[in-house]
């Protein structure tokens, strides 16, 4: 991925975007400072698509054409699965490719060798019950609940004693699933159905009772299981009898034919009694529904089962142990099996146990580097390394007097900053980064923002994260932001040599977005910049924000007071030229004893609005020159002085103004022309606009990078609208002021 040509049109409010990345030598990163609103987070829904193969459009405008073209220095698409998005936040997401860091590939291999030999013997035993269950699919699950356990083999292991103990298995030839149906439980468990059932085993128990032979523990059902098992091992055909006990007589049986005609009599008295066959129509006159027709007819067959359906828990569990007592020699092969695994299974788990994974090193990274409330652990490390479980974590809260509790990951989330969500969120993506790291997997990162409403501890924490990912051979990176301490940041600390021509700026013009790189200039020090050069008008009227600052910190109140009268109208605004200037910045700045401007006799005020004319008038767009956006301003912010003093006439109350001149001016104005909406509106704006661009210092100037140029430009041109249709001469506003001003018009 040495190249990336990106073509995006009418996708998410981007009309249209064409660029390319070079990502060859050590190229690793680029930067991009997007100003709110223009494209970060369009761009990067466009790659998320992308990578997830779907559909890019414009929300907006839903019937235009929407294209995207990411494709290599060849031309050919890029892959897919080599792109990966991270949001500022997504709660939800999880790596699908964690459990690439716990494999341990020794450990799994033994282990699943042993599991293979099991397997075997187990699906041999599973295809049975199958058989006889009626069940396809999550056998093994059901069979667990059915005994309260969640492994097959140990529920296995446990019932061990009662399916060897030789006791004649019952109801082997009964099918779980007939019974074992939503619908039909969902039947049995009403109340009425209940109520019937119960008197039906209480009449069956009483016609037992007083039968020639059966009693309650040995039905017809065991007497049929007894039959059963003398026809296959050949009783009667070795020439054996048996005795039953009938009516306190000893009667010899000598054939299995009269066992069987003895045992379906007796069956038949018993289920052919007026009572209880009166209670089983009632049951029956229950089943209506088609749903259960099959049911109905199943127990009409089987009507034996009817007193087990009182206790349907006891009753699945006999199910299951049955159908197993009948395949003894499977179930035998296969605990044999387990338990020769068994010993060496325990061994390779504690081992697990006690290895250390890359996991537990990106978990350990991340309590180290990050300054949050929680710190996190390995929960099911075993289970993760040798089997296909998701691994998981758990939480240890941590409060200020040292308390410790955990935590479930939902809790968590309830009582975390948005910041230490962020930082929760940022755990995942550093799964999915390290494990395509050992996947080997080429991937550019489209990084949105991340390091959004961190602290500071955490946001470099961030910073040498990323850091890492440019050193990788097989990453590369495009991050936006829209918060300039940040770029500033990454630009120096992540971007090394290539930090000024991969650096951009997105411009938001009225058919495209264009990136316009960000160089040294216009980043690092544009001050140094400007004070270099001075005869460049643009330059010259920027620096008198940054000089005045610097007058103020020194305590040069004379040269402060003189800068703040260009940058407000007071009395002596139109008196300052431009060999004022000149001597100002040789006093306040030590460097400048040589420094010759030209024009001296050039009035500064003339000076601000002949270089915000020329701005205007350019087709040039300025979005990336510092210098023209403060021109702007300042030249704004003095026109509506202008238009306010003129309309407040009042001298005694401008000349009393000694601080927050344009706000203290607006304040007055809204008292006396709050009728007139056009104007305060306007006014308004400047105040919002200008005094983040007009108070500028070296630590922040983020404000006027992203204020948009369109809007100082129409600013400008409505100001000075007020001004022409208050139709002002300079003399008529020197009257109403008692000032030296220039109305601009």
């Amino acid at each position: 991925m040495q190249k990336v040509n990106v073509k995006i049109e009418n996708c998410y409010g981007i009309k249209s975007f064409e660029g390319q990345f070079d990502f060859t030598g050590q190229q690793s990163t680029h930067i991009i400072y997007a100003p709110n609103g223009v494209m970060k987070t369009s761009f990067a829904n466009v790659f998320d698509d992308y990578s997830k193969d779907s559909e890019s459009k414009d929300l907006i405008y839903k019937n235009r054409v929407s294209k995207r073209k990411i494709t290599d220095m060849d031309g050919n698409d890029v892959e897919r699965e080599s792109i990966f998005v991270i949001r500022p936040l997504e709660s939800s997401y999880k790596s699908d490719k964690m459990s690439t860091l716990l494999v341990r590939e020794e450990l799994r291999k033994k282990y699943a060798e042993i599991h293979e030999n099991i397997d075997i013997e187990k699906d041999k035993l599973i295809k049975e019950l199958k058989k006889a269950s009626g069940i396809r699919n999550s056998i093994e699950e059901e069979i667990s609940a059915s005994f309260n356990g969640e492994n097959l083999l140990l529920v296995l292991e446990q019932l061990s004693a009662e399916i060897l103990n030789g006791t004649p298995f019952l109801y082997n030839q009964i099918v779980y699933k007939k019974i074992f149906d939503e619908k039909v439980l969902a039947f049995l468990e009403t109340g009425d159905i209940r109520r019937e059932i119960q008197k039906y085993i209480e009449k069956y128990n009483e016609l037992v009772s007083n039968s020639t032979f059966l009693r309650k523990e040995f039905n017809h059902y065991h007497a049929a299981t007894v039959h059963k098992n003398l026809n296959e091992n050949g009783f009667f055909k070795a020439e054996h009898t048996i005795n039953l006990n009938v009516n306190g007589a000893k009667t010899e049986i000598h054939s299995e034919k009269d066992l069987i005609k003895m045992i379906d009599d007796e069956k038949e008295k018993i289920l052919q009694d007026n009572s209880l066959k009166k209670i089983f129509e009632e049951i029956d006159k229950r089943i209506t529904t088609a749903s259960l027709r099959e049911f109905r007819e199943y127990l009409f067959e089987n009507r034996v089962i009817l007193p087990e359906l009182s206790d349907l828990k006891q009753f699945r569990q006999k199910l299951w142990i049955s159908y197993l007592k009948n395949n003894i020699p499977l179930y035998q092969n296969l605990m044999d099996e387990y338990q020769r695994g068994k010993a060496d299974i325990k061994k390779i788990i504690n081992k697990a146990r006690s290895e250390k994974t890359a996991w537990e090193d990106v978990i350990e990274i991340f309590n180290r580097r990050f300054y949050v409330p929680y710190t996190l652990n390995v929960k099911n490390k075993e289970d993760a390394v040798l089997k296909d479980e998701a691994p998981s974590v758990e939480y240890c809260y941590k409060d200020i007097e040292g308390n410790i509790e955990d935590v479930n990951g939902d809790l968590l989330l309830k009582v975390l900053s948005q910041g230490e969500k962020r930082a929760l969120y940022l755990l995942n993506i550093i799964f999915e980064i390290e494990s395509r790291r050992k996947l080997g997997i080429r991937t550019l990162f489209i990084i949105d923002d991340i390091a959004d409403s961190f602290d500071y501890k955490n946001k470099y924490a961030i910073i040498e994260y990323l850091k890492e990912i440019s050193e990788s051979s097989n990453f590369c990176s495009i991050v936006l932001t829209h918060n300039f301490d940040f770029f500033r940041t990454v630009q120096d600390r992540v971007m090394y040599g290539n930090k000024f021509t991969n650096s951009y700026m997105a411009i938001k013009e009225k058919e495209k977005i264009s990136l316009v790189t960000l160089r040294y200039k216009h980043i690092s020090n544009p001050f140094s910049e400007w004070k270099n050069n001075l005869n460049d008008s643009a330059k010259l009227v920027a620096t008198i924000t940054f000089a005045r600052n610097i007058s103020e910190h020194i305590g040069d109140t004379e040269n402060f007071n003189r800068l703040t009268s260009v940058l407000h109208m007071k009395t002596d605004s139109t008196s300052i030229t431009v060999k004022d200037l000149e001597e100002i910045y040789k006093s306040i700045f030590r460097d400048m004893d040589t420094l010759n401007l030209e024009n001296h006799d050039k009035r500064i005020i003339d000076l601000i609005f002949e270089v915000a004319d020329e701005i205007i008038n350019s087709e040039t767009e300025i979005g990336l020159n510092l210098e023209n956006k403060i021109v702007l301003s300042i030249a704004i912010r003095l026109n509506a002085e202008v238009y306010m003093i003129n309309k407040i006439n009042n001298e005694v109350f401008v000349s009393g103004i000694r601080k927050n001149q344009t706000a203290t001016l607006f304040k007055k104005f809204k008292e006396q022309f709050h009728d007139d909406e056009k104007s305060v509106k306007i006014i308004e704006r400047v105040n919002l606009m200008t005094p983040e661009n007009i108070h500028l210092n070296s630590f922040m100037y983020e404000p006027i990078l992203d204020i948009s140029e369109f809007h100082l430009k129409q600013l400008y041109k409505e100001i000075q609208q007020l001004i022409t249709e208050e139709e002002l001469t300079e003399s008529e506003v020197q009257a109403a002021a008692g000032r030296n001003v220039t109305p601009k018009s």
